[in-house]
C-alpha cells in the first residue's frame, strides 16, 4: 500500500510505502464487532448498586411480638415489604471486564486501517508540530487539507507536542490519540484518520503478526 506524504498545506512531499499486512489485508468486519462491542462493554464502570435488606439503616429491633396483636409477623421494619426496606435482587456493583485475545485485536485494527486505507480515509502527514497552542492555527490546517467539517481522528506518537494538544481540546469533532495506544473504536469512530508519519511506523510495530 502506497500513501502521499503531505505537509500542513496539503503539498505532497514524498510517498510511503505501508505494510500489506497492515493496511491492505480484506477487512473481517466480524472481528471488528467483536473487538467494538469489547472495548465499548469495558468502558462500563459498573458501580450502579442498591442496599439490601442488610444494609439498609435500622431495623436491628422486632416491630412487634411475634403472636397475639392479629397481624402479620414482623421481624424487621426494614424488610423488602416494607416501605423504607431492602431491594429484593437489586443491581449490585461488579466489573464488566471482558478480555479479547490479542490476535483479535490486532486484526480488528489491521482490518479497521485496511478498510480506511480502501477508502481514502487515511491522510499521512509529515509533521504535526505547531507554532502555537491556539485552536484557531490547527483550525486553518484543516481548513486549508477541506476536512475541517469532518470528523477526525489524530494519532501521534509525539507526547510532548503540547501545542496540539491545547489546539484539539476545544474542538468536538477532533480526537488526538496516542497511536500505541489506539484502540479499534478510536480508529472506526471518524470519518478522516491523521496519522503522523512516524506513527506509521509505531502501528507497524504494533500490530505486526
Amino acid at each position: 500500500m502506497e500513501f502521499k506524504i503531505i505537509n500542513q498545506k496539503g503539498e505532497e512531499i514524498s510517498k510511503l510505502s505501508a505494510d500489506d499486512s497492515i493496511f491492505g489485508i480484506n477487512p473481517n468486519f466480524g472481528v471488528v464487532r467483536q473487538a467494538v462491542l469489547s472495548e465499548m462493554t469495558n468502558m462500563r464502570q459498573g458501580t450502579h448498586s442498591s442496599k439490601n435488606r442488610s444494609l439498609v439503616n435500622g431495623g436491628g429491633k422486632k416491630p412487634w411480638k411475634q403472636k397475639g396483636r392479629g397481624v402479620a409477623r414482623a421481624g424487621t421494619i426494614r424488610s423488602p415489604l416494607w416501605k423504607g426496606g431492602g431491594v429484593v435482587f437489586g443491581p449490585t456493583s461488579h466489573s464488566y471486564n471482558h478480555k479479547l485475545p490479542r490476535k483479535i485485536s490486532k486484526l480488528a485494527r489491521r482490518s479497521v486501517l485496511s478498510s480506511k486505507a480502501a477508502e481514502g480515509s487515511i491522510i499521512i502527514i509529515d509533521d504535526l508540530k505547531l507554532n502555537t497552542h491556539k485552536t484557531k492555527e490547527f483550525l486553518s490546517v484543516l481548513k486549508t487539507l477541506g476536512i475541517n467539517q469532518k470528523k477526525i481522528t489524530l494519532l501521534s506518537n509525539d507526547t510532548n507536542n503540547l501545542n496540539l494538544d491545547f489546539s484539539v481540546r476545544n474542538l468536538k469533532n477532533v480526537s488526538l490519540i496516542d497511536a500505541k495506544q489506539s484502540s479499534t473504536y478510536d480508529l472506526i469512530d471518524c470519518d478522516i484518520l491523521i496519522i503522523d508519519k512516524d506513527s506509521v511506523d509505531v502501528l507497524i510495530e504494533t500490530l505486526k503478526v
